[in-house]
């Protein structure tokens, strides 16, 4: 078995999240996951045999030592193995692995039977500092005890009634036009990142949907594409900057978009990429997601009806839209109040005038 300068098998890599923990990535052949436990232990390769045959290890057959039952521990296992985690994608399991893995370091060796409605304030207050983080820990804790009532651990799932932060932030910066402008001043039509930001904002996609696209998805005048989030099949019109952007491609490869080593990109690698692009252009408040919240404003602008917008975007409400739209709907409703007002005005005012007008001509 080949071992590389990392001391861990081909094609597996260290990575650190946020809170310095480490995991072992495995990438080979499109195949991207974390294999858990102790490099080289036998629990590890059995995972690793697996991935180098191109299958997703099965977790339930890794062991894990010292789970207490009834334990949070043993309730995040039972988890795992259920079908309402496996049927999330890829990604949303990782997510949520992550933040189950930050949660059962400091609460798994406790036991379930006991937690409380407190405990669960309690926890939750403690991310205070960070609304997001505590708000998404919440939401994995509703989905754990509900699991929990099931297999009868708990009676009730005391995270219910908690209530969520109300976020400030408004979320990744929508970008503005003079953005859009000073980056393809920077990097001209031709080059890979004005291929990046005119996939983005023409195709209004999420980056796990625009690095798989390529000349198998153009069809006609539109581009074909099932969304990987929410497994929705999409028909999008290709527009025609969008078009003049992709005849000068090459059609030698499956994806438009490739790293320099000619692989197609990962959807967190190229957020990672198209952000280095945008600093290079002396605009570091963007991303690529900011471009698919521009590429919505730019529809609610030009009046297209929600229903239209969420045909592009791949939306399936009105209520996952509005974070996209509220501020472009204001500023739409505003313009239009404004010029409701000014007419009203002017329409009194010549009102006023014909009334003395026909004063002059009466005496």
């Amino acid at each position: 078995m080949l071992r590389t300068k990392s001391g861990l098998p081909k094609h597996c890599c260290w990575n650190t999240d946020r809170d310095g923990n480490r995991f072992v990535r495995f990438r080979h052949r499109g195949l991207d996951i974390y294999l858990t436990g102790i490099p080289w232990s036998e629990a590890f390769m059995r995972q690793y045999a697996a991935a180098m045959q191109g299958t997703r290890p099965n977790r339930s057959d890794v062991p894990s030592p010292r789970i207490v039952a009834g334990s949070m521990n043993d309730l995040a296992q039972a988890y795992y193995r259920s079908p309402g985690f496996r049927d999330l994608k890829a990604s949303t399991q990782m997510a949520r692995r992550n933040i189950i893995t930050s949660f059962c370091k400091l609460h798994g060796d406790k036991p379930v039977r006991g937690l409380a409605r407190r405990h669960v304030a309690d926890i939750i207050g403690a991310k205070a500092e960070t609304p997001m983080a505590a708000n998404n820990l919440l939401k994995v804790l509703r989905v754990l005890l509900d699991l929990a009532v099931a297999r009868e651990m708990i009676d009730a799932n005391p995270a219910i009634s908690i209530k969520m932060y109300r976020s400030k932030s408004e979320g990744h910066h929508t970008w503005s036009e003079d953005e859009v402008a000073a980056f393809e001043e920077r990097h001209p039509i031709g080059t890979r990142a004005h291929l990046a930001l005119s996939l983005l904002l023409y195709t209004a996609q999420r980056r796990s949907d625009v690095v798989k696209l390529g000349w198998q998805n153009v069809k006609g005048d539109q581009i074909a594409l099932r969304q990987e989030k929410t497994n929705e099949p999409l028909l999008i019109p290709m527009h025609p900057r969008l078009h003049q952007v992709l005849e000068a491609m090459p059609r030698k490869n499956m994806t438009f978009l490739m790293t320099e080593r000619g692989a197609p990109f990962t959807g967190a690698g190229f957020g990672n990429w198209v952000r280095d692009r945008c600093n290079e252009a002396g605009l570091p408040q963007c991303s690529a997601h900011g471009l698919r919240k521009l590429a919505t404003v730019r529809l609610v602008e030009a009046g297209c009806s929600n229903e239209q917008i969420r045909a592009i975007t791949g939306h399936r409400s009105d209520s996952s839209l509005r974070t996209y739209t509220r501020r472009a709907d204001q500023a739409k409703l505003a313009r239009q109040a404004m010029a409701a007002q000014i007419g009203a005005e002017r329409e009194q005012e010549m009102s006023s005038d014909q009334i003395l007008l026909d004063k002059t001509v009466s005496k």
